[in-house]
C-alpha cells in the first residue's frame, strides 16, 4: 500500500550532481571546463564501476552542484558510463537510510550495491532505471543517485523551506 507524501520520512533537498559520460573526457572537458568555466575539483577512478571521472563544480557552499565528466575505463565492459550520455542525476537527501527503507517498502527498485561511499565522499545509492515485477517503481530510464546531504547542506536548504 502506498503511503501519503506526508508520511515520507525524508526530504529531497536539491540537485547534488549530474553525471555526463562520453567515450573520452577530452571533449567533455572542452565544453564544461574550457567553455563554461567549471572548476575541476577532483578525479575518481573505479575498476568496479568501469569509470574514470573528473569531478567539476559550479556554484559554492551547499548550493554547489557537481558535473561529473565520465569515460569508461573499458568501452566494451559494463557498466557503460557513456551510454546514455546523461548517465545519472544526483539528489541531496536529508536522511538516506530512511529514504531507502521507505522507498523500498513502496516498491521502488534500487540498483545493486546498497548504500556506500560515492566519488565525492558522501554516502550514496542508486535507483535502478528499469522497474520489474517485484519492484514496479524505478527511474523510467534514468539512473537516479540519492546522496546523503551533510549537515551544512541540510541547514542551508532548511532556511529556504
Amino acid at each position: 500500500m502506498t503511503q501519503t507524501a506526508s508520511a515520507r520520512p525524508f526530504k529531497v533537498l536539491g540537485i547534488q550532481q549530474i553525471a555526463i559520460g562520453g567515450p573520452s573526457k577530452d571533449r567533455l572537458r572542452k565544453l564544461w571546463v574550457e567553455m563554461f568555466g567549471l572548476a575541476v575539483t577532483g578525479n575518481f577512478v573505479s575498476e568496479r564501476e568501469n569509470v574514470d571521472e573528473d569531478i567539476t563544480a559550479m556554484g559554492s557552499g551547499p548550493f554547489k552542484v557537481e558535473v561529473d565528466l565520465m569515460q569508461p575505463l573499458d568501452p566494451a565492459k559494463k557498466p557503460a558510463v557513456h551510454e546514455p550520455p546523461l548517465n545519472h542525476v544526483g539528489l541531496w537527501i536529508d536522511d538516506l537510510p530512511a529514504a531507502v527503507e521507505w522507498l523500498t517498502a513502496q516498491g521502488v527498485r534500487f540498483a545493486p550495491g546498497g548504500i556506500r561511499k560515492g566519488a565525492a565522499g558522501y554516502d550514496i545509492t542508486f535507483l535502478h532505471p528499469k522497474a520489474n515485477e517485484q519492484f514496479p517503481i524505478a527511474g523510467e530510464g534514468v539512473l537516479i543517485e540519492l546522496v546523503q546531504a551533510p549537515p551544512e547542506v541540510t541547514a542551508a536548504f532548511a532556511r529556504f523551506a
